[in-house]
This record gives C-alpha cells, structure tokens and sequence, in this order.
C-alpha cells in the first residue's frame, strides 16, 4: 500500500477474476478489490487487451459505501507472456482482434481428453508452437484416461515424449494422476486450457478445493459446451496459481507467420542445416532435409503433416 496524495491510498496487485468490465484484484497481503478501468488507465502494453487475468496492477481506492472493497485500476504492468485467442472486431465493443485471456504465465497446461471429446494431435501441435515461440515450459495432460484401456492413447501421445515434453495422465472418474500433475505445477503461474469438455475446470477444482462450474460433452457434435466465460486464478494449497481459461475451439497463432513457423517445431532444428535452401519452408522445395527425414519416419510424418496444416492455415488466421 502506498499514499500518492492527501485521501488517495494505492494498491499493487493482481487481477484474479473478470467477468464483463468488473476484475477482482487480489493484493500480497490478500486483499480483494473490485475494480474497474476508465480512459486515463495507463497501459503498459500496447495494442493489446487493457487488462486481463493474471496482469499486475495498480489500483486507487474507492470509497463503495458499503464494507466492500472497491478501487479503480489505474495502471496496467508490461506483461512477460499472454494467452491470446482471435476477436471479430464487428462484435466487440473495443474493436480487438485479439483477446488476452491471460497473462504472466509461467507453465502453459493444455488439457486433452483421450475421448469425449476425442482427442486431436493437432490442438496440442498448436498449443506447442505457441509455447515454443513465447519460451514457455509446458506440461501436457491427459484426461478421461480411463477410458483408454487398449492403450492407444498413450502411443498416440510417444511422439511428444520422444520429443522431451512432460506428459501427466489423469482420469477424475479413478481419481488418478492428480497429486503427480500437483507436484508438477511447482509453485508456480499456470495456464489451463483447451476444448470445452476436456475437464479442465473438474481437475481444478480437485487441486484448489474451489468449486468451479463444470461443462459436458454434446452428445450431437462429440464437442464440449462451453461453461467458462472468463479466465479465473485460483490458488494452490502448497503455492502458486492455477488459471482456468474459456474453452478455446481454435487456439490463436497470433504472432507466427509463415516464415517463422519452422523454427517451434523442435524436431525440426537438428535437420534444417542440411537443407539445400537456407529459407526452406520445408513443403515443396528440393533438397529439403525436413521432408527428407519426415519419409523416413526420422521425424514424425504425423508431426510434418501437422506442421503443413498450420503452414497453409496461417494466412487465413490474419
């Protein structure tokens, strides 16, 4: 806390919950403030969503009239990472093309289901070039295990262990793998995210306590329906926070472009020197030593197939 002027008292803290243009904001000595922006909000991000879960803020007290915590967000920290999902600027009131749904995380989660809704390789390739272009670590789960009692799941998902990604199978309905997934969180910012119906908010509320509203699966299309509107940070009994994100149908490769797209693919960067172009997109060039090893199965002709999706895709995702 600290007095700018006579009667004006601040606050630094960080935004917990949004719902519409209300946050709560949380502060070290855990205080919970309602909070708004107005037009003079400073941000330190331009361009970008003014405020979002999971930003460090400072906040001015407002008196409420009531014992509530009340103040008015004044100005919004540089932010070290973001979860961004597309926005159709002619359905939003401040015209974005990009959402951040959170911010400051230090592990991105992608939740998948082995079925209901079934799983897709595909969402996860997404997720991992994401996390490869922003650095950040990611931990893959797995959930609805029990339903995987052949063990195609786990085979399915050998081309990510082989590529050095952390892996945690969970299935909520046996109550297992959770207490591993816990230890694996380590104290520190996390992003859950994913399709609606995966379980992403019945795993949290079994590692924070809270109680959360659940989704289901629409037996009509095999996808989830949606249930979390806003991101929300909850914290863990041993330390750091978990953060719920809406379910995202297809997840947003903001800042990746054509050109660039190579280099988050990991398997990849051992191969590209002998590549007989130094900008070699790796689809229709000669010598091309990704291709190469792709139909040799040296790298996954799955993964390669995943990486010419999203190659051609990108220009749409403009």
């Amino acid at each position: 806390m600290k007095e700018k002027k006579t009667n004006e008292v601040y606050y630094e803290g960080r935004i917990t919950g949004a719902s519409g243009a209300g946050y709560m904001v949380t502060t070290e000595d855990g205080r919970v403030f309602r909070c708004r922006t107005f037009p003079g909000t400073q941000s330190g991000n331009p361009e970008s969503s003014l405020a979002a879960v999971g930003d460090q803020v400072e906040v001015q007290v407002t008196l409420s009239g009531t014992d509530a915590l009340e103040g008015i967000i004044m100005q919004v920290q540089p932010r070290s990472s973001a979860l961004i999902r597309k926005r159709d600027p002619r359905r939003n009131r401040s015209r974005e093309k990009q959402q951040v749904i959170a911010a400051n995380i230090e592990l991105l989660v992608p939740v998948v289901s082995a079925y209901e809704p079934p799983l897709t390789t595909r969402l996860i390739d997404r997720y991992l070039v994401f996390a490869e272009s922003e650095q950040l670590p990611v931990l893959l789960v797995v959930n609805k295990m029990d339903l995987d009692d052949g063990g195609e799941v786990r085979r399915l998902m050998q081309v990510y262990h082989d590529l050095g990604y952390r892996i945690c199978y969970v299935s909520i309905y046996r109550q297992s793998g959770i207490d591993e997934l816990l230890e694996a969180l380590g104290g520190r910012i996390s992003a859950f995210s994913g399709h609606s119906g995966v379980g992403k908010s019945t795993i949290i509320n079994l590692l924070t306590g809270v109680r959360l509203k659940t989704s289901r699966t629409s037996w009509k299309s095999g996808k989830g329906v949606h249930t979390t509107s806003n991101a929300t940070m909850l914290p863990l009994p041993a330390g750091g926070y978990v953060i719920d994100t809406p379910g995202i149908r297809e997840f947003s490769l903001a800042d990746i472009t054509r050109e660039n797209l190579r280099f988050y693919f990991r398997e990849f960067l051992e191969v590209m020197p002998e590549c007989g172009f130094s900008s070699c997109t790796h689809t229709v060039e000669p010598d091309c030593a990704v291709r190469k090893a792709a139909g040799n199965d040296v790298i996954s002709a799955g993964r390669y197939e995943s990486y010419l999706a999203l190659f051609y895709a990108l220009d749409d995702e403009r």
